[in-house]
């Protein structure tokens, strides 16, 4: 989105708000599509942004639902249960029932442990259905099941009638930046499965495989020329032994680059020789994998609410409140600002030393490629502050931009034991 179109959402909507550019997100979904090829299947993350998983049923395969909540999510925007990856370390046997009962043998699952697996046949045996499954290979922690212990269960797969293990599952971290890395897992997963194929004549006929690709969220970060890192991936794909379905699962990197986060410009002060800009928005809102002790400065923008230099209403309270640093409200000088949200903590800082130049009260920062996780990933319930609203924006459909959430208070949430005293 460009300069003019934020400006516009931030008059006609107000902030704190979230938009996802639709537009953005198909192109980009289509771009890896077209980099890896169209035998290569897609997964979409949906704990990175539950809300795209409408805009993008045409582009995706799967999603991976790893929640009651996620899962209520899908049934709700009508996503077809066979392009359902039930996967989750928790699945309790009360949702697994319901999910068998009312959709019989679509869809496919993850085994994390020998239990759970108990838990699937049991299940499934009692719907009277036959399922089928993934087993998630762990990367050395809570997830997923040791080499061994996957051994053991496919030598004795048969004891296992009502569940069908189609093939493995792996995902070991988010932000990988050395290719080096990704081939290592990919040939250890390919070797893992010829030994599975040589011991036990077990033939897997799907690898689901998350990635985990870099996404730069910082100004000091290094771009990188995706097409050609997908095409080194597909490379590394095209090399290995196994045969069957690839789907890769991918979240953040989908989504990270259509989001956008809008929040205005509240108060400002000069503490001790520090300039503090208190915007209507905080850290409840806005979080960057990778962001330490708020050092790093993300991709922004920053719209003047008014004319470029036009003084005005703006300007004179700038003038009126300011502490000596700076006297002219139109200096063309970039000055440095420490971003605080509205939060009652220290730890309230979005980000240190952001430059900005002629900051006004009422003008509105932006922080780019949000679409992933910020959305759900923030302490919305502290403090009781209000829940931003979430946008969509698109001129390809000619919707231009749709209000998908209002902004929603959660007083309602935490205040319930109070009232009922």
């Amino acid at each position: 989105m460009d300069k003019e179109a934020l400006r516009s959402v931030a008059k006609e909507y107000g902030t704190p708000a979230y938009i996802f550019d639709l537009d953005m997100l198909k192109k980009r979904i289509r771009m890896i599509q077209r980099s890896l090829g169209e035998e290569i299947r897609l997964c979409y993350a949906m704990k990175a942004n539950p809300f795209l998983i409408g805009p993008i049923r045409q582009l995706i395969s799967k999603y991976e639902v790893c929640s009651p909540g996620e899962f209520r999510i899908c049934e709700k925007a009508g996503i077809d249960m066979q392009q359902i990856v039930l996967s989750g370390v928790n699945k309790e046997r009360a949702d697994i029932a319901y999910v068998m009962g009312r959709y019989g043998s679509k869809g496919i699952y993850t085994i994390e442990s020998a239990g759970q697996l108990e838990v699937l046949e049991s299940c499934a045996k009692e719907c009277q259905v036959v399922i089928r499954a993934l087993i998630r290979v762990t990367s050395g922690n809570q997830f997923g099941v040791d080499e061994e212990e996957i051994c053991r269960i496919i030598e004795r797969r048969e004891a296992y009638p009502h569940v069908q293990i189609v093939g493995l599952q792996w995902y070991s971290g988010t932000q990988k930046k050395k290719m080096a890395k990704i081939e290592k897992e990919l040939l250890h997963l390919d070797e893992f499965l010829g030994l599975l194929r040589g011991k036990y004549g077990y033939e897997a006929e799907e690898l689901e495989y998350g990635p985990g690709f870099y996404v730069p969220y910082f100004t000091s970060d290094e771009e990188i020329d995706e097409e050609k890192m997908l095409g080194e991936f597909r490379s590394i794909l095209e090399r290995l032994h196994f045969s069957g379905r690839i789907t890769l699962e991918m979240g953040r990197y989908i989504a990270a680059y259509c989001g956008y986060y809008l929040t205005s410009i509240a108060d400002w002060k000069v503490n001790q020789g520090q300039r503090y800009c208190i915007v209507d928005g905080g850290i409840h809102h806005l979080t960057y994998y990778g962001q330490a002790m708020a050092m790093k400065i993300p991709h922004y923008q920053y719209i003047w609410m008014q004319e470029e230099g036009a003084g005005g209403e703006a300007a004179s309270v700038r003038k009126d409140i300011d502490t000596g640093i700076e006297k002219d409200a139109d200096v063309e000088k970039a000055e440095p600002w420490n971003i605080c949200g509205s939060l009652c903590t220290v730890n309230d800082v979005i980000v240190k030393q952001l430059p900005l130049k002629n900051a006004l009260i009422g003008d509105v920062i932006v922080f780019e490629r949000v679409g992933a996780y910020s959305v759900t990933e923030g302490m919305y319930l502290f403090l009781n502050r209000d829940l931003p609203q979430v946008l969509f924006y698109s001129q390809d459909g000619g919707n231009g931009v749709q209000m998908i959430r209002q902004r929603k208070g959660t007083d309602e949430i935490n205040g319930i034991g109070a009232v009922m005293l």
